[in-house]
């Protein structure tokens, strides 16, 4: 209809036809309709992050740590007052190592200087006279006479670098307030004859013992 014939019908008292409301629609397609920007997002933006995970998807701290109990803390106390006993004790056991290794040495050198060019040992002895010593058997060669001498205690045998010395029995005596472990035979004459099977001469050590 033309706007000149709706003035001419306007005019003789006909109104127009009012427009059907129309009801909000809040979903198109299943979806809420919202203001222009929301819904989908856009192109170039991220999705917000949801929860109580930071931007780099590690969570959050979740407030402070629970306070130790008292137990715990002893607990740990007494850990480190053992571990601290632990290594004193090995701190000590060093150092105690270190000393007697020391006045091992000193005393050898001591005894070394006592008994310099005073052994007895002949060259053309032809007896061995076998004794314990640091666990196995070991032998010196002796004379005739120093056998009855050394069987009698009146000489005894000192350890001096791997050498068995036959010396008197008070250089013995002085070798052994200095450096008791390198006395290596001291006979004592008033002992059973049952307690040093050795001092015989004839006695014969197997073939088998490892010198």
């Amino acid at each position: 209809m033309s706007d000149t014939l709706r003035d001419q019908l306007l005019g003789l008292g006909f109104k127009s036809a009012p427009k059907p409301e129309r009801k909000p629609d809040n979903r198109r397609d299943g979806r809420p309709q919202g203001k222009p920007g929301q819904g989908r997002p856009q192109a170039g933006n991220k999705p917000a992050q949801s929860g109580n995970k930071p931007a780099h998807g590690k969570p959050t701290q979740q407030g402070p740590r629970k306070p130790r109990s008292q137990e715990d803390i002893d607990l740990a106390k007494a850990y480190a007052i053992r571990a601290q006993r632990e290594k004193d004790e090995r701190i000590e056991a060093e150092r105690l190592k270190q000393e007697e290794a020391r006045l091992r040495r000193e005393a050898r050198a001591k005894l070394d200087e006592l008994i310099k060019d005073k052994g007895l040992n002949d060259p053309g002895a032809d007896i061995a006279r076998h004794f314990p010593y640091g666990g196995k058997i070991k032998r010196i060669y002796v004379t005739a006479e120093q056998l009855k001498a050394l069987n009698a205690g009146e000489l005894g045998v000192l350890q001096q670098n791997g050498r068995y010395l036959l010396v008197t029995a008070e250089l013995l005596a002085e070798a052994e307030k200095i450096f008791a472990p390198a006395v290596a035979l001291k006979v004592d004459p008033n002992a059973p004859a049952e307690d040093d099977p050795y001092a015989d001469p004839q006695y014969q050590v197997p073939d088998d013992l490892v010198w």
